[in-house]
C-alpha cells in the first residue's frame, strides 16, 4: 500500500514538472514595436546642466552600487529613492536635487540597471535587491537619522516589499509614486497599458519549478517592455534595461500577498495622476486602505505615470511628508 501511494506521488511529481517545463519553454520573448508604451520625453532631460555624478557604495558580495547623492542640511532625514522598471536612478535628477534642503537624498541605479558601462544584467537570487537597499541604508545613514524609502511604478512596489520583508524595520517613512502593486491588483491595467509584455506561461511553469526548489532557469526573461523608440535610438538608449528575468522581476516586485506587504508600510505618502497609462490610479485607495490606516492618498488632476515624478505638485506634498521627519 505505501509503495503504491509513494509511486503514485513520484509520477505525479513527475508530471507536474513535465507540465512546467512545457510551459517554460512554449513561450519566447517577443520583438517589441515601441510603439503603445509610456511617454518618456520628460525623462530624457531632467532640464539641469549637469546630472548629478554617480559614486560607488560596496554591497555586502563586493558588487559596487551605482549611486547619485544630493546634499541637505543639518537634522534632515535621509531619503532613498527607488527608480522604476526599465529605467534607472536619472529618473530623480530634479526631483532629487529640488529635495535636497528638505533630507539626505541618495538615488541608486539598482543592480541589473544603469548608465555606467556594465551595470545592467541581472541579480544573483530572489530578494538581492531589498539586501543591496538594506547594505545601502547601513553605510549611508547617519545615527538615529529617520529614513525614508521612495520609489515610482516598480520602485515603489520595491518599497512595498521591502517594508513587508526582513529588512523593514530599517525604514521610518515611504513615499510612493503610482506603485506597482502586483499585476492582479486592481490598480494594474492589462499589461500595463501597454508598457509591458508579460510571459505569463513561462512565470507559472518557473513558480511551480521554484516551489521545487529547482531555480536552475530563473535567468529566462519573463517580461519586456515596450521601450519607446525615442529611448532606444537616442543617446540614452543604451541606457534602458528592456527586459527581466524571473528572478530579478521577483526581486523588484510585491510578494504573491502584497496586501501583507502593504499592511507593513510605515507612515506613508502615495502620490499617482488622474491620467496614469498604466494604473488605476482610484483604485489605491480603496485597495491599500482596507489594510492600513498609515497612508495618505493624493491624486494630481491631469498627471501621466511618467509626469508624476516631476510635477511641482508631487514635489510640494513630498516637503510637507519630510517635514515631518
Amino acid at each position: 500500500m505505501i509503495l503504491s501511494i509513494l509511486k503514485r506521488v513520484v509520477i505525479s511529481v513527475a508530471i507536474t514538472l513535465v507540465i512546467a517545463i512545457v510551459l517554460v519553454f512554449t513561450q519566447m520573448p517577443e520583438k517589441m514595436s515601441g510603439e503603445g508604451g509610456l511617454d518618456f520625453t520628460g525623462q530624457l532631460d531632467s532640464g539641469r546642466d549637469t546630472p548629478a555624478p554617480l559614486q560607488s557604495v560596496p554591497m555586502r558580495d563586493g558588487y559596487s552600487l551605482q549611486v547619485r547623492t544630493y546634499g541637505g542640511a543639518d537634522n534632515v532625514p535621509l531619503l532613498v529613492l527607488v527608480h522604476g522598471s526599465g529605467w534607472h536612478g536619472l529618473q530623480f535628477d530634479a526631483l532629487g536635487a529640488a529635495l535636497q534642503g528638505y533630507a539626505d537624498v541618495i538615488v541608486p541605479d539598482l543592480r541589473g540597471h544603469g548608465t555606467a558601462p556594465g551595470r545592467r544584467g541581472d541579480v544573483d537570487y530572489i530578494g538581492q535587491l531589498e539586501d543591496d537597499l538594506a547594505d545601502l541604508i547601513a553605510a549611508v545613514a547617519k545615527p538615529d537619522q529617520p529614513v525614508i524609502m521612495g520609489g515610482h511604478s516598480s520602485g515603489g512596489g520595491l518599497v512595498v516589499r521591502f517594508a513587508g520583508g526582513e529588512h523593514g524595520a530599517l525604514i521610518d517613512g515611504a513615499v510612493l509614486l503610482a506603485p506597482f502593486l502586483k499585476y492582479n491588483a486592481p490598480t494594474t491595467r492589462q499589461d500595463s497599458g501597454g508598457w509591458a509584455n508579460v510571459l505569463t506561461r513561462r512565470i507559472i511553469g518557473l513558480s511551480i519549478l521554484n516551489a521545487f526548489q529547482i531555480k536552475a532557469f530563473n535567468h529566462l526573461p519573463i517580461l519586456q517592455f515596450n521601450m519607446p523608440r525615442t529611448v532606444l535610438d537616442g543617446p540614452l538608449g543604451d541606457t534602458a534595461t528592456t527586459a527581466y528575468s524571473y528572478r530579478l522581476n521577483e526581486s523588484f516586485a510585491p510578494r504573491s500577498a502584497y496586501l501583507d506587504d502593504v499592511a507593513a508600510l510605515p507612515p506613508f505618502i502615495l502620490i499617482a495622476g488622474s491620467s496614469d497609462e498604466a494604473f488605476i490610479s482610484s483604485q489605491f485607495a480603496p485597495t491599500m486602505g482596507a489594510v492600513t490606516d498609515k497612508g495618505r492618498f493624493d491624486m494630481l488632476l491631469g498627471a501621466t505615470h511618467l509626469g508624476v515624478v516631476d510635477d511641482p505638485r508631487t514635489r510640494g506634498i513630498i516637503e510637507g511628508f519630510l517635514n515631518g521627519y
